[in-house]
């Protein structure tokens, strides 16, 4: 009868133990002065992704290149899609804060409205790897992108010996704000603005649809167009559909290299189109996630190639 009431009261210490063991994991506990609460600035082990949108197959690309990747290290990531709204994405940046991810990916929308989102991640601690597009006004600890400039410079110049000095053309541009927009209008015209006349530089958003509409209208307004220079293929691609409509024999160049511009290009509808790699930009930015979160230094900035695609 000892025995067994010994026995009962092992089991009952052993229960308090489990049971307290179990609280204290539910409550914020301090390892050599370092907070682990929630919102702490001790981060988790997930790396959180905020692309700009899932509706254009650069951005699927870049996507799809960072899981490929996560799955191949056996990474937790997280993919939220913007869908093209600044205000979403801030609410799926703090939503990804409120996970406490270790390290946050973010493509912006738009490298101003996200600002204050990215800095408030920065405040909890979380790291932050920017790709393909800037943050604008915030220090992130890595940069990954394609030198859009330089880019958008060498198309141009591609443009130009296809229709000559001194050729009318057209701008196709991309989201206001974005950094690709601002840095790939840089690169157009730092040639095309003492080498061109430039008839006409309007907003498309990046999209297929709107790029169509906007080269209608630019055609109706000036039939003598004779080149196109698009911030990306989507709005190239669009621009060609309104230059078939109309019959006319325009150049275009676009940027990004999408399996649709590419095969306009092999097919002599497009001219040209700035191959970015975003596959590889997303590898790239989840490798960089890992290393952040295994304690090792990475550099502020990482450059990915391009090439004109002809």
């Amino acid at each position: 009868m000892k025995r067994f009431t010994f026995l009962k009261k092992c089991a009952a210490l052993a229960a308090a133990i489990v049971l307290a063991a179990g609280l204290a994991g539910c409550n914020a506990i301090t390892i050599d002065g370092e907070d682990t609460s929630e919102g702490s600035a001790k981060g988790g082990n997930a790396i959180g992704f905020s692309v700009s949108t899932l509706n254009n197959p650069f951005f699927v690309s870049l996507a799809d290149g960072a899981k490929a990747k996560a799955e191949e290290e056996g990474a937790n990531l997280i993919v939220v899609d913007a869908g093209d709204d600044a205000a979403k994405q801030t609410s799926d940046i703090e939503d990804l804060i409120s996970r406490n991810v270790g390290v946050l990916i973010v493509n912006p929308v738009d490298s101003d409205a996200v600002a204050p989102a990215v800095k408030n991640a920065v405040s909890k601690g979380i790291k932050v790897i920017a790709v393909d597009r800037v943050v604008n006004g915030v220090e992130v600890d890595c940069q990954i992108a394609s030198d859009n400039v330089a880019g958008a410079k060498m198309a141009t110049e591609y443009l130009e010996e296809l229709i000559g000095k001194g050729a009318k053309v057209a701008e196709l541009e991309g989201v206001p704000g974005a950094s690709a927009t601002i840095d790939r209008g840089e690169g157009f015209h730092q040639v095309a603005d003492t080498d061109f006349d430039v008839a006409a530089s309007q907003t498309a958003n990046f999209n297929r649809a709107e790029g169509m509409t906007v080269m209608e209208n630019i055609l109706q307004s000036d039939s003598s167009i004779q080149g196109v220079f698009a911030h990306n293929d989507e709005m190239a691609l669009g621009a060609v559909e309104a230059i078939a409509a109309s019959g006319k024999d325009i150049k275009v160049v676009g940027f990004d290299a999408t399996d649709d511009a590419q095969e306009a290009v092999k097919a002599g509808k497009m001219a040209a189109t700035v191959a970015q790699k975003p596959d590889k930009m997303g590898e790239t930015a989840v490798a960089a996630a890992l290393q952040i979160l295994a304690g090792e230094t990475v550099e502020p900035s990482i450059p990915v190639e391009v090439e004109l695609i002809k």
